[in-house]
């Protein structure tokens, strides 16, 4: 079976200003580059796992979003990372909101993921929630605070997760 890499978006690929749709607003944070290929390195697959509330709110269109998400991706192939899909939330509720676990469960069905041999990071509680609940044990929240709890890590930078060891399994 295959080990995943999960990411969400905003927050955690890119910056969190506010409903990003705009090519011009997208700016990647600084260390994912490294992290996804440190994965990538030891034979994970890298999924993306998105809220997308601002499409149900009216701020942006499926269209925006899919044009966004294909420039996310040119600009990660250029860079030697291969995102294997991406799963997105464009409703207010429902099973597959973070902090439901429905986009990471369709992603083990349609890849093949061993949940328990897979990572994720996300910089809210809820994607920690999602990715537990569906049953990825190694989460790492991105996050200024330092520590560690019981249900995850806190990393400051995508690149501290190499240091340590979150691939190294």
């Amino acid at each position: 079976m295959t080990r995943a890499f999960f990411l969400d978006r905003d927050g955690v690929i890119n910056a969190d200003k506010a409903y990003v749709h705009k090519i011009s607003d997208f700016e990647f944070v600084d260390g994912i580059f490294d992290a996804c290929r440190a994965a990538q390195s030891r034979g994970f697959i890298i999924i993306v796992a998105t809220n997308q509330s601002g499409i149900a709110r009216g701020y942006y269109s499926e269209e925006d979003f899919a044009k966004l998400t294909a420039h996310m991706l040119g600009e990660f192939e250029k860079r030697g990372v291969r995102i294997a899909d991406v799963f997105h939330c464009p409703l207010l509720d429902g099973p597959d909101r973070k902090p439901n676990p429905g986009m990471f469960l369709k992603a083990r069905d349609r890849h093949r993921i061993d949940m328990a041999r897979s990572v994720s990071l996300g910089d809210r509680e809820r994607d920690i929630e999602a990715a537990s609940r569906a049953g990825v044990v190694r989460n790492y929240l991105l996050s200024e605070s330092a520590g560690k709890t019981a249900a995850y890590a806190v990393v400051k930078s995508p690149k501290e997760m190499e240091a340590l060891g979150a691939f190294d399994f």
